[in-house]
């Protein structure tokens, strides 16, 4: 196989520290600075943190936090996971993102999506029923900033351009952008059509479920003339020496965000039993690097795709230590491993 990146995701879950208190939310913010740094100290190579407004999560602004990042490191690249483009305005996105691109010498992402929750929406004053069409609308405009040329452009729900120049511009031109997906067709033909990245979100269930979708982005791609990028995947997981001690410190705090999740999609209530289910065959990351290790390389072989981003903090029930250590064992022990496994596999087909 080609060179795979891999990364790390964190929403800025509050961590307890080592005597078992919920830290502040400032404290929160400088926690996931310094696991970055961490992470661009070890060899990975992307970091994404994502936008909530939500109380267990202290990240709101994800470009904020990736520009302080910026100043302390080298080699990471710097993204988001996810911006909510339908409750933002396009054209600030592209600012703040090009600003942070300019900080980091040109390692800034955008992951563009719609989100886990929606209260984006009431607090930013949009309404939920037209949900769809915000985001239609406002990736078509982000699409044609990312051009850096004077834009003209018409919509309903947002005031139009005409010649519009907006500032700064990026030293590539190009800001790199990638659209989360959820997995429904639709957003993945949106995506390929409008030639950007597509990352996978993958929280649960067997991995092989999404190779359609890997498949039609290609197909789509080649079809309308865009280029098909190397595609990404992102799952919840975390390491720890053993493989209990890495369940136990995960499960807590996942159960609840997932109840969360679940209450919005109509889940029902996490058992431990389907937790143990989905880490043995599902989309869950979770137990010793040489456990974990094995697990990613057979899901990047299965879906063929180029990049995977670990869910790292999910949930706020443990230290803050135990994460950094999460961190510094998925640069220095699975990374070798899985590159290691994935060289023994055979090479997939192009998909004609």
């Amino acid at each position: 196989m080609g060179d795979i990146e891999f990364g790390i995701d964190t929403f800025g879950d509050l961590p307890r520290n080592d005597h078992g208190e919920v830290v502040s939310y400032a404290e929160a913010i400088r926690r996931t600075v310094d696991e970055a740094v961490l992470a661009d100290q070890v060899g990975i190579d992307a970091v994404t943190v994502g936008e909530h407004h939500r109380p267990e999560y202290a990240i709101s602004t994800p470009e904020t936090v990736l520009a302080g990042i910026a100043t302390r490191t080298s080699n990471i690249k710097l993204g988001s996971g996810v911006t909510v483009l339908s409750s933002d305005d396009p054209v600030r996105v592209f600012q703040r993102f090009a600003t942070v691109d300019a900080l980091s010498n040109g390692r800034a992402e955008v992951i563009l999506g719609r989100g886990s929750f929606t209260e984006s929406f009431p607090l930013f004053g949009y309404d939920l029923r037209d949900y769809d069409e915000l985001f239609e609308e406002k990736i078509n405009l982000f699409v044609r900033l990312l051009d850096e040329k004077p834009v003209t452009w018409e919509g309903t729900l947002r005031p139009s351009l005409a010649q519009a120049d907006v500032f700064p511009k990026t030293e590539s031109g190009r800001l790199t952008t990638w659209v989360g997906v959820g997995g429904t067709p639709q957003s993945v033909l949106r995506t390929a059509t409008y030639g950007l990245r597509l990352m996978l979100a993958i929280i649960g269930g067997p991995p092989e479920r999404f190779v359609p979708y890997v498949d039609l982005y290609r197909r789509a791609a080649a079809e309308v003339g865009t280029t098909a990028y190397p595609v990404g995947m992102h799952s919840p997981g975390f390491i720890a020496d053993t493989d209990e001690k890495a369940m136990e410190l995960f499960y807590p705090g996942y159960k609840v965000v997932r109840d969360r999740i679940g209450a919005l999609r109509g889940w029902p209530p996490l058992r431990r039993g389907e937790f143990e289910a989905d880490v043995a065959q599902g989309s869950l990351y979770i137990g010793s690097p040489e456990t974990v290790a094995r697990k990613m390389a057979r899901a990047i072989g299965t879906l063929d795709v180029g990049r995977f981003d670990l869910i790292y903090s999910a949930g706020g029930a443990m230290r803050a230590s135990d994460r950094l250590r999460a961190v510094e064992l998925y640069g220095t022990r699975v990374l070798p491993m899985v590159r290691e496994l994935l060289a023994e596999q055979p090479a997939k087909p192009a998909v004609s």
